[in-house]
């Protein structure tokens, strides 16, 4: 027989939740809140109200040219890596591949690595391969340490999908073409939604892997903001870091109309 909960657990595990979600929530509000301050320093609480700084970084070419090149490279990444992520992540959990251990292993392997080692890794590469690191390594980069979270998705997806529908699809006639396309593909579809979200986010807010591969003329947003940061302190730079979250909450809203996030957790 299974013991209630005591009222103390309950409260306690309430007041855990509280503290972890105030924890996680009060610097973006601090940084929010630095970015509507008419102060021309990063000030909190906020001296004033305007949306001065988020003119600036909507219209200065310090941020706009980074961003476009952070939005190039966290959508090619995403497409990428969830083209790659979910062909192997399908491949693994529908056929029964000699080494399927060893493979998923090695695919997942970047989870366990730093990424500051990756990063020493791919720009030494670089150096001896190709020279100087372009848009393309780092898109590599990104793909290789995003694929993992695309299979992670796409395999939990699976692995509480029912097969007899797949089955039931064979027996009705479709071959393996409209089996893929009509069964197996809506079936994985919240969790390559999710992967690739994730995958755009982790190139998009990615910053020791592109301080590794930067050049003059390859600059993300976060190395962007970093490079800010190391001389001024203006709130130009908590509207940037604002509008990213912003855009990283409206990416989560839209996956959620379209899909619903709680299919990938029920």
């Amino acid at each position: 027989m299974i013991r209630s909960v005591p009222i103390v657990g309950k409260i306690l595990a309430i007041l855990l939740g509280i503290f972890i979600t105030l924890y996680m929530l009060v610097p973006l509000l601090v940084v929010a809140g630095a970015s509507i301050s008419e102060s021309r320093f990063l000030t909190f609480p906020p001296q004033g109200f305007t949306l001065e700084w988020y003119v600036d970084a909507l219209t200065s070419d310090t941020y706009l040219e980074p961003f476009r090149l952070s939005l190039l490279v966290g959508v090619v990444v995403a497409i990428l890596a969830a083209t790659i992520g979910t062909a192997a992540a399908l491949a693994l959990t529908r056929f029964p591949i000699p080494g399927a251990g060893a493979i998923q292993a090695f695919l997942m392997s970047p989870l366990t690595l730093p990424t500051i080692i990756l990063a020493i890794g791919a720009l030494s590469l670089t150096s001896m391969t190709i020279g100087a690191p372009n848009v393309g390594v780092l898109i590599v980069v990104h793909v290789v340490i995003a694929i993992p979270y695309v299979m992670r998705t796409v395999t939990g997806v699976m692995a509480r999908a029912d097969h007899f529908t797949e089955e039931a699809s064979r027996t009705l006639g479709a071959n393996a073409w409209n089996r893929y396309r009509l069964v197996v593909l809506p079936i994985a579809r919240p969790g390559i939604a999710a992967g690739a979200f994730f995958a755009f986010n982790i190139s998009f807010d990615d910053a020791v892997i592109a301080l590794f591969l930067r050049s003059p003329q390859l600059e993300t947003l976060p190395i962007a903001i970093y490079g800010q940061l190391e001389f001024s302190t203006s709130p130009t730079v908590a509207a940037v870091s604002t509008l990213m979250v912003l855009i990283t909450v409206a990416l989560m809203i839209v996956l959620e109309r379209i899909i619903g996030l709680g299919r990938l957790f029920v």
